[in-house]
């Protein structure tokens, strides 16, 4: 394997273990663990309106914070000592839920936020290092690499958990609680140990740093040029507007599906083998998206993801049984990673490469932004209405309007090799 290969699997690898995070916590256990242990005193209504604020929470967070520690990384080479802060933060709220005891929602709530912050302000600065890795003609099979292995990796370890919530005493645990603490202290060592390879093997040039407050100043001042800069950009500008459109029918589905499924009388353990089924197709799905991309392009691949998500959205709005959720989940494996990866890439190729930490920060703020609306029109709705079905067939619009925006982004050229 090529020095530079090398370098591309260790920056992929920390997709690897961070996914573990979105797997058993966000998407899995936590859903489930925060009804039925950590909140078991709150009505049905309070449990969703209190998850989709936590969600909410941390992307408002990163909204504000993306941007401006972008420009101060990109000034002083500071991308992967961001991402180390970010990684420690997220790796340290997921160990703590192991001492959070039943009926303590609101500390477990505030270790979600942190926890998710973490995970999501620590993606922005992953994702900006693919300018580090990949040449402009591998762009998709690295975005592409990152997100499969994401879902192997995931998707191991939540199998693994899953087993020892479902079956304790092989394990020699208690019960199922004592498992799903436990499960959340895995992650956490999973998410560290993965990291490493990406921050001793992805090279970033040291810059000058005159001190953090001269670094936040002059950030500030580059937030302010790129502001402008960008509004000059047009092709970057309206990718990011069909971007945040059409991620927040992603992360809106990716964050409640669990609770949606528990909403409609599901038992949780079907509920975790769908998503265990999403990690597994998911894998090659996503790495078979990037060859897509190669032959008929970027932005078509991406049509086809999206048109299935507007599929999957008005199914999940008629869902009746558990089957109807397994046939809706293996959709969802079809296609996600394909999306992420391929709007990473997409991106990646038409932004200035000496400005990926800030430019990423203004593509995770759109996103997050998204994904503040997302969960909390599905929490009101379901808390005034008492039906969710309505917030998520509302989702329908956001693909629709998403792929719009996109036909007017040029696919970028990609270089020769």
């Amino acid at each position: 394997m090529t020095p530079e290969r090398r370098r591309q699997y260790a920056w992929a690898m920390y997709d690897w273990g961070n996914s573990a995070f979105a797997t058993t916590v966000v998407a899995g256990l936590f859903p489930i663990f925060f009804e039925q242990y950590w909140a078991n005193n709150l009505d049905s209504g309070t449990r969703t309106f209190w998850l989709g604020v936590a969600s909410s929470a941390s992307s408002l967070a990163v909204v504000v914070l993306a941007p401006l520690l972008g420009s101060v990384a990109d000034r002083g080479g500071l991308k992967k000592r961001f991402l180390a802060v970010f990684t420690a933060l997220g790796v340290l709220s997921t160990a703590a839920f192991y001492w959070v005891g039943q009926g303590q929602w609101m500390i477990a709530t505030l270790l979600f936020t942190l926890g998710s912050i973490g995970f999501q302000a620590g993606t922005s600065f992953y994702d900006s290092l693919i300018v580090n890795v990949a040449r402009d003609h591998e762009m998709d099979r690295v975005s592409s690499l990152g997100y499969g292995l994401g879902y192997l990796g995931g998707g191991g370890l939540f199998a693994l958990n899953v087993l020892m919530v479902l079956r304790p005493q092989w394990f020699g645990l208690a019960d199922a609680a004592a498992a799903t603490k436990l499960s959340f202290m895995l992650v956490a060592i999973w998410w560290a140990v993965f990291a490493i390879p990406l921050f001793r093997a992805v090279p970033e040039a040291r810059l000058g740093h005159n001190g953090m407050l001269d670094d936040l100043r002059s950030g500030f001042a580059q937030l302010a040029g790129t502001i402008h800069e960008l509004s000059k950009l047009k092709p970057v500008w309206m990718f990011l507007f069909a971007y945040w459109l059409y991620i927040d029918g992603v992360d809106t589905i990716v964050r409640m599906a669990v609770d949606y499924g528990l909403t409609l009388g599901f038992p949780s353990s079907s509920l975790i083998a769908a998503l265990l089924m999403v990690q597994f197709i998911g894998f090659p799905a996503a790495i078979g998206f990037g060859f897509i991309a190669g032959k008929i392009g970027t932005r078509r691949a991406l049509y086809i993801a999206l048109s299935v998500y507007i599929g999957v959205t008005a199914y999940a709005y008629l869902l009746q049984t558990v089957a109807q959720f397994y046939i809706m989940a293996a959709a969802i494996g079809l296609v996600q990673g394909g999306v992420q990866a391929l709007s990473r890439s997409y991106y990646a190729r038409l932004i200035p490469a000496d400005k990926s930490g800030e430019f990423f920060g203004f593509y995770n703020m759109l996103g997050k932004f998204a994904a503040v609306l997302g969960p909390i029109a599905v929490g009101v709705t379901k808390l005034l209405t008492g039906d969710a079905r309505l917030a998520i067939l509302i989702l329908v619009l956001f693909f629709i309007v998403g792929m719009l925006l996109l036909s007017r982004v040029p696919d970028p050229a990609r270089s020769l090799p």
